[in-house]
């Protein structure tokens, strides 16, 4: 399906609500110390910043890890009666919080209240010496949030209370990830418009795609997703909720291990897939495994490419072509012990979409590992 126009009802809306980008996502796990050294060793991010018992704090650890644009927050509890701690123990490790970045928190802060915004953080300002940052947070489905921050007036690594990484980060094995193209969220049994309800309502974003059961389906399961943007088209935020069929879907499993919605997967954006995925399969990162027969009908549905087709092959990326172009884009497999968090590698030539053309391989791909784990 093409994207919705932004001027499908007549004169465009204003943008009560200008959106930066995402400026990190944080997660909440089990430890931090160990989580780091995953990401920097497996996905090639480095370690910039750090929070603490030696920075001051006393109830967690946090550390801050950076690849392009993209920043991850990984924050750990230090005692067993911490908030942190309760989550990582009805979700197991997961996103807690999307922070996205504004030029005026005061003016966000207004304009998400007004429109019904359940504040789970009223708006603060923190100073150290390199300057001020001003922030709040809102809740979205389950206990995931969406963090405000203004930065504009800081110099900062990342946040004031943070301390720089100790040196140049020896471990990190950089896989060229530029930025972070879309998050998907998972909802419950008819929610889904609830949540797009709410992102058009509070935050002025608009419905950018849709696709039903009869798009997103196999012999055996469904899913329905809506794909909503910000006013500005810099975000995007794919909504998924389950579709009646013979068996349990992704999101029912999903949702069934994280005990409620929250993000299901991130896609993160490169330039050069073929070099990034292989990369990553020597770091040890495991990714959804793909049949040859899908590679039989790639040349006639596909056209013409410039990667070479054996090499596609060869690592297991899909690839999808719609009026503006095509995609190369490829899953791994949950990175958690729970089947539930896992990531996008991402390619566009042009192409806009979200690999419509793939839906049907890959959530047999899915399937697969559901039967493996006895879930399907």
């Amino acid at each position: 399906m093409s994207p919705v126009p932004e001027t499908q009802a007549g004169t465009p809306t204003r943008d009560f609500l200008p959106l930066l980008g995402v400026d990190h996502v944080e997660y909440y796990v089990g430890n931090a110390k160990q989580a780091a050294h995953y990401y920097r060793t497996a996905f090639g991010f480095r370690w910039i910043a750090y929070q603490g018992p030696e920075t001051g704090v006393s109830d967690r650890v946090s550390y801050v890890l950076e690849q392009g644009k993209i920043r991850l927050l990984l924050s750990a509890a230090l005692r067993p009666n911490s908030p942190l701690a309760e989550h990582v123990l009805r979700h197991g490790d997961g996103v807690r919080s999307i922070a996205l970045q504004v030029e005026d928190a005061e003016s966000a802060y207004s304009e998400v209240v007004q429109r019904g915004a359940q504040i789970t953080q009223p708006l603060v300002e923190e100073r150290d010496d390199q300057g001020l940052v001003r922030w709040f947070s809102i809740a979205i489905y389950g206990d995931t949030l969406h963090t405000f921050v203004e930065r504009r007036n800081y110099q900062g690594i990342f946040l004031p209370g943070y301390h720089a990484a100790p040196g140049p980060d020896e471990l990190a094995r950089p896989v060229g990830l530029r930025q972070i193209d879309h998050i998907v969220g998972n909802v419950g049994w008819g929610e889904m418009n609830r949540w797009v309800s709410f992102y058009e309502r509070v935050l002025g974003f608009q419905l950018y795609q849709s696709f039903d059961d009869q798009d997103i389906s196999t012999e055996y399961s469904a899913l329905m997703s809506k794909v909503m943007s910000d006013g500005g088209g810099k975000l995007k935020f794919p909504i998924n909720e389950p579709a009646h069929g013979k068996r349990r879907s992704q999101v029912e499993e999903y949702l069934d291990f994280y005990q409620g919605p929250g993000v299901q997967h991130i896609a993160l954006a490169t330039d050069d897939i073929l070099g990034t995925v292989s990369r990553l399969k020597e770091h040890g990162v495991e990714f959804l495994d793909v049949p040859p027969t899908y590679y039989e009908m790639l040349p006639s549905r596909l056209g013409e490419i410039p990667e070479p087709l054996e090499q596609i092959a060869q690592l297991g990326i899909l690839v999808d072509r719609d009026a503006e172009g095509y995609l190369l884009q490829i899953f791994t497999k949950p990175v958690e012990d729970r089947p539930t968090l896992f990531y996008e590698i991402i390619e566009r030539r042009g192409s806009r979409g979200f690999g419509k053309g793939n839906f049907k391989a890959l959530f047999e791909a899915i399937e697969r590992e559901q039967a493996r784990r006895g879930n399907l």
